[in-house]
């Protein structure tokens, strides 16, 4: 099998396995409560990457705890919790849809933070995206919880910002080390913590033993957190050394529609104006990654 072809069956792969993501924090959510579906994908994602650290221990970790920190805590732990709380409310086709913000974000905060160049054409697509977001927020849920739902969707807003700091933190600070070696140890940073909260300050146990979901749902996260959280990354950073990070980025535009595809299996509402507003937020999106020249020849 060529490059190429490899190249866009991890694509896809990548697209269903994010897409999917949202539905399975749905799932989740009907045993346990939205942080301990959160504190449990953290911390089963955190054990199963447990066994590679015998090979990855050896580390300068004083030199490169600040990146594993953005990439564990932006990356991972507060995001989980936040869509998870997002998704009390709003639907997870909607959730999805808003996720299409992190590229944009990324922009912003390369800019801002850590005063990378940006040209006007990506200034023009973050505008163009952020006019799509403010559109799908309007037309999101359609009941009589409007301002409510905001607030729901600016967590969603809130955790793609932690995504942009993250994946700017990681190229700032994470550019030399091998990139499974870095998702192993971010995830060992962050593992201890979601335990800790998850088995301390929850009822976790007694709704996987006792509630008639439990295990269902246990079923549901524990994919969420194996394939989605730490299987994921690593392949993910396959496919940037198959054909680059433009090429790559092409999942931003592949997730919503999964998110949405599932959300519809779901029974869930998808009017047409959200739909017309995540195609402005593509094309805010592709008018920004227009203007990034491939690394890959």
């Amino acid at each position: 099998m060529n490059k190429k072809t490899l190249s866009w069956i991890i694509l896809i792969v990548l697209s269903l396995v994010w897409g999917s993501s949202f539905i399975l924090m749905k799932q989740g959510m009907k045993a346990f409560t939205s942080d301990e579906v959160a504190g449990l994908r953290i911390t089963i994602a955190s054990a199963f990457m447990l066994p590679f650290l015998v090979k990855h221990y050896q580390i300068d970790l004083k030199k490169h705890l600040k990146g594993l920190i953005f990439m564990g805590v932006f990356g991972n732990l507060i995001p989980a919790f936040l869509f998870t709380k997002a998704e009390t409310q709003i639907s997870s086709s909607l959730t999805g849809m808003l996720n299409a913000l992190t590229p944009m974000f990324t922009v912003l905060i390369g800019m801002l933070w850590f005063k990378h160049k940006i040209t006007k054409l990506q200034i023009i697509g973050v505008l163009i995206g952020l006019a799509g977001a403010i559109s799908l927020v309007a037309f999101g849920e359609n009941d009589n919880h409007e301002t409510n739902n905001i607030f729901y969707c600016l967590l969603v807003g809130t955790a793609t910002l932690c995504y942009a700091i993250s994946v700017n933190g990681i190229q700032v600070y994470l550019g030399q080390m091998n990139s499974l070696t870095a998702t192993v140890w971010s995830f060992t940073l962050i593992g201890p913590v979601a335990a800790v909260y998850l088995f301390g300050f929850t009822d976790v146990v007694q709704h996987a033993i006792y509630h008639p979901e439990g295990l269902n749902s246990l079923g549901y996260i524990s994919i969420l957190a194996i394939v989605g959280s730490a299987l994921s990354v690593i392949v993910y950073n396959t496919l940037i050394k198959l054909s680059g990070s433009v090429f790559s980025s092409s999942c931003t535009y592949l997730i919503p529609i999964v998110a949405i595809g599932w959300g519809i299996l779901d029974d869930e509402i998808v009017y047409p104006l959200q739909i017309m507003a995540v195609i402005i937020i593509i094309a805010g999106i592709w008018l920004i990654n227009s203007t990034v020249k491939s690394d890959k020849k």
